[in-house]
């Protein structure tokens, strides 16, 4: 016999389609159908969070050689979470925030995270 409050639970809960390191995690899927009674599954739009959402920890200056991987794995832990990186300096896509050696980047805490309020 079963629990029933596990199944309640196991109803309950949507599985995820990402891993929790993921910009995806936790976005909703939903499903269109086509003119044709084709059912296209399609994910929900993911907004990036403004930036007065973010604490920011320190900056650091972009030199010749840097690879947004390589510093999401530095300062973030892993280098799958490099998103978090560009979240935090608002771009779209990775490779812009390496390419001009000297640029600032804001190295924050998750989005919604608060800082340390006291300086």
């Amino acid at each position: 016999m079963s629990d029933p409050l596990q199944t309640l639970l196991q109803g309950a809960a949507k599985p995820n389609l990402f891993p929790p390191n993921s910009r995806y995690y936790g976005i909703s899927t939903n499903t269109l159908t086509s003119a044709d009674g084709k059912t296209i599954p399609f994910l929900q739009r993911r907004f990036i969070p403004p930036p007065e959402k973010f604490a920011q920890l320190q900056e650091y200056t972009v030199v010749q050689g840097d690879r947004i991987d390589n510093l999401a794995a530095k300062y973030v832990g892993d280098p799958e979470r490099f998103w978090q990186l560009c979240d935090a300096n608002v771009a779209m896509s990775p490779e812009e925030l390496t390419e001009i050696v000297g640029r600032i980047l804001r190295i924050t805490l998750p989005a919604g995270i608060p800082g340390n309020q006291n300086g």
